[in-house]
């Protein structure tokens, strides 16, 4: 009877040790196999992710995807925000701005205009995605806002044809449309806008048109509380903002250094001139 209880005691004990060596071996199998489903289910979800990227840019900033307006509701405005600015493509050759950002008429002018003549090639100035192409008789003519990766969008109106479609995608120097001058104008020029979260933002705190390059290869946006539009003056208190001026009829390189109270040689550096540079009314200056 003993032996019995002994003998059960031990093909027991000889059960559990072969149970667990299976459950062990069992566990050591299955290891490589979790690691291939998680790295499967890794690449998925990179592969969605890049997809819902594609097919919205900058989709963890912007709260809508919409065809029509140029502005938007909804939007949190974070404190900051840092774009890169690298990949940038001149939307137009040309070099003349007649008309800078700021308050202009009684009203805030909230872009650049830059000459250009009917049927010159406009171009994207980044790699995004097509969000609006319109009409409005009343101001921006033709235009089209291209929201980019980078998280800005750009705006550009009174164009005289357009040749891109809604949910367009287009690469940085791809042509988007041609000059011309619909919609509130005086004469055929490019309205061009740089937008953030629907901010209008100056866009020669970016990109230098006369010398046809960026100021830097990225640009930190600061919210400036209840004073929305980046680049006013408000903003441009800030000392992390770059400033640019619109030079006026008789001024030299040493009256605009003394008013910004900087080196006539530092304000050469930061534009790209010489001393013996005569500037021309409505040239835009760089000034800290």
């Amino acid at each position: 009877m003993e032996f019995s209880w002994i003998k059960t005691l031990i093909i027991a004990s000889a059960t559990m040790m072969s149970v667990s060596c299976m459950a062990q071996d069992l566990i050591a199998r299955q290891a490589p196999i979790d690691r291939k489903l998680r790295s499967v289910d890794s690449l998925a979800l990179q592969r969605q992710i890049r997809a819902e990227q594609s097919a919205y840019p900058a989709l963890s900033l912007y709260p809508n995807w919409d065809n029509r307006y140029v502005t938007m509701r909804g939007a949190i405005i974070p404190r900051s925000y840092t774009f890169d600015l690298r990949g940038f493509v001149m939307p137009i050759p040309s070099r003349k701005i007649t008309s800078p950002f700021g308050p202009r008429w009684g009203r805030m002018h909230k872009g650049l205009d830059i000459k250009c003549n009917i049927g010159d090639t406009i171009y994207a100035a980044f790699s995004g995605k097509i969000r609006v192409v319109n009409y409005e008789g009343g101001g921006y003519g033709k235009y089209i806002v291209i929201r980019h990766y980078n998280g800005l969008e750009t705006v550009y109106g009174h164009l005289s044809k357009q040749l891109v479609s809604p949910n367009e995608n287009v690469r940085a120097g791809e042509p988007i449309g041609l000059g011309g001058a619909t919609g509130h104008v005086t004469g055929s020029h490019l309205h061009f806008e740089t937008r953030f979260l629907g901010i209008a933002i100056n866009p020669a705190l970016m990109f230098n048109f006369p010398m046809q390059d960026v100021v830097a290869d990225t640009y930190t946006f600061h919210s400036t509380g209840p004073n929305r539009y980046a680049g006013t003056e408000e903003a441009e208190s800030n000392a992390d903002v770059v400033r640019y001026i619109v030079v006026k009829h008789g001024e030299t390189l040493a009256r605009v250094a003394r008013q910004y109270k900087i080196s006539v040689d530092k304000l050469c550096e930061l534009n790209r001139l010489t001393p013996s540079t005569q500037l021309r009314p409505g040239q835009i200056l760089r000034c800290s």
